[in-house]
């Protein structure tokens, strides 16, 4: 069925191009932002069952390869009998595999830099004119957020962003327009603080993300396609599957099971209409109320001509796989080496009885003797080639095994506080430039928020009033003493004391305070 985008004349799209983009989207983008998330995930990649197999014979468990293991040489996966590890069948694959080690080093930083992200919950200030309006504000969009996950919302988005480059958040906030406004004014910011769950920030997948940017602006998006599949309830079971299942539970074997039908979905979202497509069928046309683009782009790390942001992963892959290759040298080293071999002259007895402590062979040859073969030995060598890729890690990513408890590095005679920060001195100056661009988003995000209040007449704002700015926390974590005197400082600077207390992790209503 061909695609009605008439409604997005205005942009320039129609099926030609939606054609295009879908297709540029599967063929390059799709690919390398799977690497990247198989590279930081590290999956294992198990093979499917046989469908013919016996149910009651044993085979052998084959070890389930992981998603790393496709950036080391071929000389892991049987090389030299000329065959690649994507050649290799099920049966074969065990017998030409090495000794493998896959230490994942891209997990462990990608989980740091997010803990020190959003390791502490975050406070969205309102800059409004009047203090009644920012604290409205400021209570919706706190609302709203809880109501959207919260810290979880924000931990993901961080988490997509480090791995992807960025990240979009889309607002659905239809189900706005379906409620009567308040009777009074006064009572506005109460009638739209109970209605604050129907405001909904979904978290877009980048790899189902499609933009069409503008022509004129490589920073402004025209229009945002979701294009994903979906489960159906109905089982995919094709004809000559079904007659092999037949055949194969007559002669006794596990038939491999039916899966579900998948359907393909397409979403267009603009700043004047909205389209879903279901299985090809067109199932929701309708005007967007907003009328502006309910998306918010997010840069993980700021690139300059390019819509997606620096990854954190793409850098580390080379060296990922370098320490990978190394560590499963040395396994395989330590295999051959590990285990003494022992050549024996004139003791008769020697090969019926095994080597083990107590062990004692006695011969009348004065000429016998018993030679030891093997045995691990140590390798500067190589322990140094993967400790400077271990600390080629550290560099690129600017996280250390500091920020994982791991105690390396030299902190020398400096105060605790002031060595923690020198050592992390690199991962903090990443955080500072991350919260340039996630701030800036979650400023654009907020003001999207307000706009579709306004926008439905449950909170009306002022386009001046819906501006916020984001307090990051601070990254290193402090003694309470320390808490509790900056707290004391900023109540004599006259700061609001129910954003001191919300800092500290306390709210106006624990009993106790006044």
């Amino acid at each position: 069925m061909p695609y009605s985008l008439s409604p997005f004349s205005d942009i320039h799209l129609d099926e030609q191009l939606l054609s295009h983009l879908l297709a540029e989207h599967h063929a390059s983008t799709l690919p390398s932002l799977q690497r990247l998330w198989a590279y930081y995930r590290n999956p294992a990649l198990n093979a499917p069952s046989n469908p013919l197999a016996p149910a009651s014979t044993t085979l052998p468990r084959r070890r389930p390869r992981l998603a790393q293991e496709t950036g080391l040489p071929p000389r892991f996966a049987g090389a030299a009998q000329g065959a690649s590890v994507s050649r290799l069948s099920d049966d074969r694959a065990p017998t030409l595999s090495k000794e493998i080690v896959i230490e994942n080093d891209i997990a462990w930083r990608i989980h740091a830099m997010v803990d020190v992200m959003f390791g502490r919950p975050i406070s969205i200030v309102s800059t409004a004119r009047s203090p009644e309006t920012r604290r409205a504000v400021e209570q919706l969009l706190d609302r709203v957020f809880e109501s959207s996950g919260g810290g979880a919302l924000l931990h993901d988005a961080a988490l997509l962003g480090a791995v992807y480059g960025g990240v979009d958040l889309l607002l659905r906030a239809d189900d706005l327009f379906t409620v009567k406004p308040a009777r009074t004014p006064s009572s506005a910011a109460a009638h739209a603080l109970e209605h604050a769950h129907l405001a909904r920030l979904e978290l877009l997948d980048p790899t189902r993300a499609v933009p069409l940017l503008s022509q004129h602006d490589y920073r402004t998006l025209d229009a945002l396609i979701l294009h994903y599949e979906r489960e159906t309830p109905e089982l995919d079971r094709a004809p000559l599957q079904s007659t092999l299942a037949a055949i194969a539970s007559r002669l006794g074997h596990t038939p491999r099971p039916a899966t579900r039908k998948r359907a393909p979905v397409v979403e267009i979202h603009s700043a004047t209409h909205r389209q879903v497509y279901d299985d090809h069928k067109l199932v929701d046309d309708a005007p967007n109320p907003l009328r502006i683009l309910p998306v918010v782009h997010i840069q993980n790390i700021s690139q300059p001509f390019h819509h997606l942001g620096l990854s954190e992963v793409e850098p580390l892959i080379p060296l990922q796989d370098e320490l990978n290759t190394r560590l499963s040298d040395r396994a395989a080293r330590v295999t051959m080496q590990s285990f003494r071999m022992y050549l024996a002259k004139g003791v008769e007895s020697f090969g019926q009885t095994p080597v083990a402590p107590g062990s004692v062979f006695s011969t009348d040859n004065p000429d016998a003797s018993i030679a030891t073969i093997g045995g691990d030995a140590h390798s500067p060598s190589e322990d140094a080639h993967i400790e400077e890729i271990r600390e080629a890690l550290d560099k690129i990513s600017s996280v250390t095994p500091v920020a994982a408890g791991v105690l390396r590095a030299k902190l020398g005679n400096l105060s605790s506080e002031a060595a923690l920060r020198i050592t992390l001195l690199g991962m903090l100056a990443k955080t500072q430039r991350k919260h340039i661009t996630y701030g800036r988003g979650l400023s654009q995000l907020c003001a999207l928020i307000l706009h579709a209040f306004h926008e439905s007449g449950l909170f009306p704002t002022d386009p001046r009033d819906r501006a916020v700015r984001i307090v990051w926390p601070e990254p290193l974590p402090q003694s309470e003493p320390d808490r509790l005197n900056t707290a004391l400082l900023k109540a004599q600077l006259g700061v609001p004391k129910d954003r001191i207390l919300a800092e500290l992790g306390y709210t106006p209503t624990d009993p106790g305070l006044t």
